[in-house]
């Protein structure tokens, strides 16, 4: 893979356990996988307000560079939650929004989010007694 390869890539059939019956929660996992990652979810939180060009959400997503935010709207459209429009114009113009799908998570992100803010004083706070009493741990 290249420095600049931003395919989506799927798992080889062989090597995928999913629809064994072995793993019934392969589909929980795909799914978790996707949504759970930090750009996907601001990604999400970014369309929900609406529409975006593609410099719009890279300008909102702080820290996302250009090579992230393509992987990461293309895995989100492969997905579903996510609808890329091209417009014919010179130069073409293109914006992403949420699927009607994209759209149904945003209230379950809008959840965390709020969690996150309300519970992030009392998890630095853990964080510190953590490390203070397990020094060698090495957990960062």
């Amino acid at each position: 893979m290249s420095p600049t390869h931003t395919g989506v890539t799927a798992a080889p059939a062989d090597l995928d356990p999913c629809g064994r019956e072995e793993h019934p929660d392969c589909a929980i996992r795909d799914v978790l996988d996707r949504i759970g990652d930090k750009w996907s979810v601001l990604v999400v939180v970014e369309l929900a307000g609406g529409p975006r060009r593609f410099r719009e959400l890279q300008r909102a997503i702080d820290g996302i560079s250009q090579r992230m935010l393509t992987l990461t709207v293309r895995r989100l459209e492969r997905d579903g939650l996510v609808l890329r429009t091209v417009y014919p114009t010179v130069p073409a113009q293109v914006d992403y929004r949420l699927t009607e799908t994209g759209a149904s998570l945003t209230h379950l992100v809008r959840a965390l989010a709020d969690w996150s803010l309300t519970h992030r004083s009392a998890i630095a706070e853990a964080r510190h007694r953590y490390d203070r009493t397990h020094p060698d741990h090495g957990i960062r």
